[in-house]
């Protein structure tokens, strides 16, 4: 059976191809890093380090890019209320968002960003756009996109032009336009934006991008005009996601990406999580209760990416018993050899393959997965109460079966907090700091080397382009 994948803009289930096989581009919208990340934001992290999982599974060669929004409305008030530069707040919050995506066992991206390092690409893009007619500057001084000079405007949020003219905005933004649909390309710089260091040169003039700017710019910097995967939370796709299509389409002429995949709210106690609401809820306080990943990512995978999924502590321990389940499993299979020729246990092993992968390839039903691997377990138990452990060969073949198809869904605990969760979480963002040495991006190779000297890891580099990894008990010095 083919992938196939539920795309919002055509709203029906299509079968995946990328543009150029085996490689597959995907750009999915990080986080905002004005604050922690909730729960409700790896929802969506998760679902789409799952597709990434199974892309590479499959046989493909994901080439990932993640953006972190760190100047925005959001940043630049909570660093104006802190009294600090925009960097200086934004900063522990885009190394907790790592830290977290650690702990939830979230692959790194091989490209993470971030909006103020590519101001110089987006004031190109914004000046291209000039060109084109298709933006103009406001009274205000702002830049700002006209959507009546794009047709195609709505065909991924089904939003209808007319609803806008009745008075739906694009955009919230509070600036001087010419019609209220429009939505803001580049914002003319204010006293606060000043202040915190959130403004920039401009041929249109001074200011700061706008939050839909971002993505476009990164987007075609790392991946080009088209990318065969775009994916967020649901909450995006209008007007961000709407806006992402209207701005890089007018600019290149080329569709901005052929799949878009959107995961839908996870709420709690059937409320969307909000400190509004007094129900918010991040991967650290999870971290911190003692829940191990492998528990919060079995019970996100019981339910499909598409629908919505209510958070209780009741689920979560439900989900954290099924995971202890497979790890049990899987220490009793490992430690029980026996003389089994192991046909019945390699009439287990297909059925189990081609089940995992049926469910897979129907747009991503991680919980019917979840399913096919639980009843190979429940059979796979039968087989050892009768003794029909395997003889050491067949006993390798079945686990390493095993660990590959948990693997894309990472399901298996291996304890909270022990070194077995830390190393994996060490040696991937070694390897993702190898790319970006391969990359000669070299800032981005020293960052990463100092969060893995914070957590007592020391990455040293070896003459084939690889690395060594070895724990230290008092961190050296990172220059």
């Amino acid at each position: 059976m083919t992938l196939r994948l539920f795309n919002t803009l055509s709203r029906a289930v299509e079968p995946f191809a990328p543009l150029a096989p085996p490689r597959v581009t995907l750009y999915t919208c990080g986080p905002t890093v004005w604050n922690y990340a909730h729960i409700g934001n790896f929802r969506t992290f998760v679902f789409e380090d799952v597709l990434r999982r199974y892309l590479e599974y499959i046989g493909y060669e994901v080439l990932h890019v993640m953006n972190l929004t760190d100047v925005d409305d959001r940043t630049i008030n909570a660093a104006s209320a802190a009294g600090v530069p925009l960097a200086v707040h934004t900063r522990p919050f885009t190394q907790a968002f790592f830290e977290d995506s650690g702990y939830l066992r979230i692959l790194p991206a091989h490209h993470y960003p971030a909006a103020t390092a590519f101001v110089p690409q987006m004031v190109a893009l914004v000046s291209r756009l000039l060109e084109k007619g298709v933006a103009y500057q406001g009274d205000d001084g702002s830049v700002y996109f006209a959507i009546d000079r794009f047709p195609a405007y709505g065909r991924l949020s089904r939003v209808e032009m007319r609803e806008l003219k009745a008075g739906a905005r694009v955009s919230s933004d509070e600036y001087a336009k010419e019609d209220a649909r429009d939505f803001v390309l580049w914002k003319a710089a204010r006293p606060e934006d000043e202040a915190v260091g959130a403004a920039w040169d401009a041929p249109f003039g001074r200011g700061r991008p706008g939050w839909h700017l971002e993505c476009s710019a990164m987007s075609q910097h790392y991946l080009g005009d088209t990318i065969d995967i775009h994916a967020g939370g649901v909450d995006l796709i209008f007007p961000h996601h709407e806006d992402e299509i209207a701005q890089s389409e007018a600019a290149t002429g080329e569709p901005f990406a052929r799949f878009w995949l959107h995961g839908e709210f996870l709420l709690v106690e059937g409320t969307k999580m909000s400190k509004r609401y007094g129900n918010f809820l991040t991967a650290r306080d999870l971290r911190e209760d003692g829940w191990d990943a492998a528990a919060v990512r079995y019970l996100l995978g019981q339910t499909h990416y598409r629908k919505q999924l209510n958070f209780a502590d009741d689920a979560l321990k439900a989900a954290a018993t099924g995971a202890s389940r497979l790890a049990e499993f899987r220490g009793r299979l490992a430690s029980l050899g026996g003389e089994s020729s192991g046909e019945a246990w390699r009439a287990l092993e297909e059925r189990l393959v081609r089940d995992f992968g049926t469910a897979m390839d129907d747009d991503l039903d991680v919980a019917r997965a979840i399913a096919a691997i639980m009843d190979f377990v429940r059979d796979g138990n039968r087989l050892l109460d009768a003794e029909a452990g395997l003889a050491e060969a067949g006993r390798g073949r079945v686990l390493s079966t095993f660990d590959r198809l948990t693997g894309v869904l990472q399901i298996v605990p291996s304890g909270m907090g022990t070194a077995g969760d830390l190393d994996t979480w060490a040696h991937d963002l070694a390897r993702q700091r190898a790319a970006y040495r391969r990359e000669k991006e070299w800032a981005k190779a020293d960052e990463v080397r100092k969060l893995l000297l914070e957590k007592g890891f020391d990455v040293r580099d070896t003459k084939d382009g690889g690395y060594e990894l070895r724990r230290v008990t008092r961190a050296p010095s990172a220059t």
